[in-house]
């Protein structure tokens, strides 16, 4: 038996449980991983409250590190004692000190990325990757907009579109994660409580944005449209604030034939070769010092709880993880 979150019902962080669990064997294409880190995203948040409904009980989380304790039948780019990090789209159970896992999510971690560090990389990196490369193409040159500029997808975001020369603008909710923002490459960065059409219009020469980053939702969805430059497009990718609503499409034809998009990092990676492809990329800018991964708060697993009553109090910076 080993530990593990769970819970039963939908609602806030006391719904989590701290139970054992039984881990059985892995069959055919799984793995069993044992986990030395446990990476917090506000995924989790959504799952646990059930604004992404699933049947229950449930386990709750998809991304980790930790080391391969055994393969099943088929499993051959990883073995027993390989040091391994996942996102598992989809399949939820990473909140425990063992799981099985589909062995297709796996990939080997370098010996230059701990394992804090790849358990928190593999959603917010990978979720950084497609933003700004798959969703949008961010060119030199171009200014880009990005919601939660502090936050563990912010962070990496911010430093990997420096890396491809861009002009990052960031808004935060606070002076101090605005200081951190400015440290991992946003050139400007406003506080949520500012009048961000205007300071956004200003800072682009009355044009706008080619591209808004906003993983807020419902609260800042129409202020988003109002900082775009004409063709411009709104990457929806979360819902911090609650679901965005419905709209009229013809809100996007007055301000200038705009486009918006709201994605999943498991469309990104749902072929292997797409998921090495980002990990790749991933890992070598983390490996050459590029992207740094600010790992700034550290639980143990059973204080799944305190994680995201601090999450979702806007109290955490960077990354999160838990320790089994």
């Amino acid at each position: 038996m080993v530990r593990a979150i769970q819970f039963d019902r939908f609602g806030g962080p006391e719904v989590l449980q701290y139970r054992e669990v039984a881990v059985p064997e892995p069959g055919a294409g799984q793995a069993r991983v044992k986990h030395t880190a446990v990476g917090v995203n506000f995924i989790d948040v959504y799952h646990r409250t059930g604004l992404y409904p699933l049947a229950l009980p449930s386990g709750l989380g998809s991304e980790a590190a930790g080391v391969v304790v055994a393969t099943g039948a088929g499993v051959t780019h990883v073995k027993p004692g390989d040091r391994v990090a996942y996102n598992a789209a989809g399949s939820l159970g990473s909140y425990s000190e063992e799981r099985l896992v589909d062995a297709r999510w796996l990939v080997k971690l370098p010996p230059g990325i701990d394992d804090r560090a790849g358990a928190a990389m593999m959603l917010k990196g990978l979720t950084a990757w497609y933003l700004l490369d798959r969703s949008y193409k961010v060119a030199r040159g171009d200014t880009i907009l990005l919601y939660a500029a502090a936050g563990g997808v912010g962070l990496i975001a911010a430093q990997w579109a420096r890396h491809l020369g861009a002009r990052v603008i960031g808004i935060v909710g606070t002076e101090e994660k605005r200081a951190l923002a400015i440290e991992h490459g946003c050139e400007h960065v406003l506080l949520a409580s500012d009048d961000i059409r205007a300071r956004v219009r200003a800072l682009t020469d009355g044009r706008g944005v080619p591209v808004v980053y906003d993983s807020v939702g419902k609260d800042t969805f129409v202020q988003s449209l109002d900082c775009l430059r004409t063709h411009g497009l709104l990457v929806s990718f979360g819902n911090a604030s609650g679901p965005v609503a419905p709209f009229s499409l013809l809100e996007l034809t007055k301000r200038g034939s705009l486009y918006v998009t709201r994605p999943t990092l498991g469309d990104f990676i749902r072929e292997r070769a797409d998921l090495e492809a980002g990990c790749a990329e991933l890992f070598g800018l983390v490996e050459r010092g590029v992207i740094k991964i600010e790992v700034n708060q550290t639980y143990a697993l059973a204080d799944a709880a305190s994680a995201h009553r601090d999450l979702e109090a806007r109290r955490t910076t960077g990354s999160t993880v838990l320790l089994p």
